[in-house]
Formats: structure tokens, C-alpha cells, sequence
């Protein structure tokens, strides 16, 4: 029950190679300003992680944090998950700038996500977001980030190396239609389905939480709405993180290029 509870508490400690290497690849990259602070391994793993440790010394000479040795014990006491391999790092807090017109790239997929309930699951949709093409993801004021090690682990290090910026829904769509995207939000009244839609780019793709949805003004303002179809008679509904994957890898596949195997 402590390891649930602690998924949920504001936290920094990213745990496991495939965080650390994310958080490293996006300073050299600049997406992002979380640094760390100080990585922490199991001794008993020296051997068997030397690979890892020689490109953590190296990576900490040359961004300015200490590689330290310490016990299982203390690894496992600080985790959250289990799948850290005895490797730690307590790493500063990201700064998410607040959107302006410029975070739309050309001719760029940009994604919101709004009212997803659970880090993990947001993790698991910044996965898919990265992995489809997306330029960048829009976050409400309130989201996610705060359990930022989770989110990592869960994204598999793509919540570091993608383009967030905040923002509140009705400025994002206003800013990204004066840099000519088309908008796009999911929902179901006065919807078309998403496969029928035209959802080439510059896109900006709107998609609200089970709870609260999207607010009638921007679903008003929007070019288009868009709905998932079902395989079969279903009342119900899939999870915002669940939506917005299968819509990404539906943008990803009409702007593909036919050309390329």
C-alpha cells in the first residue's frame, strides 16, 4: 500500500537506465531543464551494471552530478517500482512554459490532454504520443508532471524527451489558429468519425478526461469533432489516454509518407 500511495506523491526520483537516459538525452537536447542532481546504484550491481555506470560517469562529468554507491536496501526503501535495476537518480523539477504562439511548430501535430486521472496511465499516453510523431504535448495547469519519475517510467522516457507546455484549452486552440492549425477535439455530439475526418497537418488535437470532457465553448470553436468508432455495440467509453493513442497513430497514418516502407 506505501508503494501505491507514493505513485501519487510530487516526486523528482527517477528510477531505472531507461529514465536516467532520457533525462540525460533531453538536457544535451535542450528539450528540457531538469538536471540531476546525484544518481545512486546498488554496489552489489557494480559488476553487472558496469556498462550503465561508465555512461552515467560520463554523462555526470560532463552535466555536473556525482554517481554514488550505496545498498540494496536504501534502493529498494527509496523506489517506487521494481523495475529500477538498482539504479536511482534524484534529479531537479522541470519547468513547463506556459504556451505562446511559437510552441506550434510548422506544419506540427500538437496534442492537450486534459482529465487523466492517473500518472501511469498519463505516462502511457505520452508514450504513444511521442512514438506516433507528435511535435508536442499541451498539459492544463494541474497535471501529471508533479509525479514526474513515474510518468517517466511509465512513458519509457518519452514524457522527458517530448515538448510540453501549459496552457488552458480555450487560448490553446485560439493560439494554434492563428498559426494556421486546424483544430480538432474528440467527442461525440455533432461528431464525425475519426477515420472519415481529415486530420492532415498542422493539426492541433483536443482530448478531455472521462470526468469533465471538453467545454462547450471550445468544442464550439473547433473545426472539426471527432469520434472513435466501436467494434461492436459498447455504452461505454475508452480512457482519455486510451483516445488520444488511437487518434495519434490515425494522424500518423494520413500524413504518412506511401513512399517510405
Amino acid at each position: 500500500m506505501k508503494k501505491e500511495a507514493a505513485r501519487c506523491v510530487p516526486s523528482a526520483l527517477f528510477e531505472g537506465m531507461t529514465s536516467l537516459s532520457a533525462v540525460i538525452e533531453a538536457a544535451n537536447r535542450h528539450v528540457s531543464d531538469r538536471r540531476i542532481l546525484r544518481v545512486l546504484y546498488d554496489g552489489g550491481k557494480e559488476t553487472a551494471k558496469a556498462r550503465e555506470l561508465a555512461f552515467l560517469r560520463r554523462s555526470g562529468s560532463a552535466l555536473g552530478f556525482c554517481v554514488e554507491k550505496t545498498t540494496s536496501d536504501v534502493i529498494d526503501s527509496l523506489a517506487t517500482g521494481t523495475s529500477h535495476g538498482g539504479i536511482l537518480a534524484e534529479c531537479s523539477d522541470r519547468t513547463i512554459p506556459s504556451l505562446t504562439d511559437g510552441s506550434f511548430p510548422d506544419a506540427g501535430f500538437v496534442v492537450m490532454l486534459e482529465g487523466i486521472e492517473d500518472p501511469y496511465n498519463f505516462g502511457y499516453a505520452l508514450r504513444t504520443l511521442y512514438a506516433s510523431g507528435a511535435d508536442a504535448a499541451i498539459l492544463p495547469p494541474r497535471s501529471w508532471m508533479s509525479a514526474a519519475g513515474v510518468v517517466c517510467r511509465a512513458s519509457a522516457g518519452a514524457s522527458e524527451l517530448l515538448p510540453l507546455y501549459e496552457s488552458e484549452a480555450a487560448e490553446a486552440a485560439c493560439a494554434a489558429k492563428r498559426r494556421g492549425y486546424k483544430v480538432v477535439c474528440a467527442g461525440i455530439r455533432d461528431s464525425v468519425s475519426a477515420f472519415d475526418a481529415d486530420l492532415k497537418k498542422p493539426l492541433f488535437l483536443i482530448v478531455g478526461g472521462e470526468k469533465r470532457g471538453i467545454s462547450r465553448a471550445v468544442l464550439s470553436s473547433a473545426d472539426a469533432v471527432v469520434r472513435l468508432e466501436y467494434g461492436r455495440p459498447f455504452r461505454g467509453s475508452l480512457s482519455a489516454a486510451s483516445a488520444a493513442s488511437v487518434l495519434a497513430y490515425e494522424v500518423l497514418r494520413q500524413n504518412r509518407d506511401p513512399k517510405k516502407p
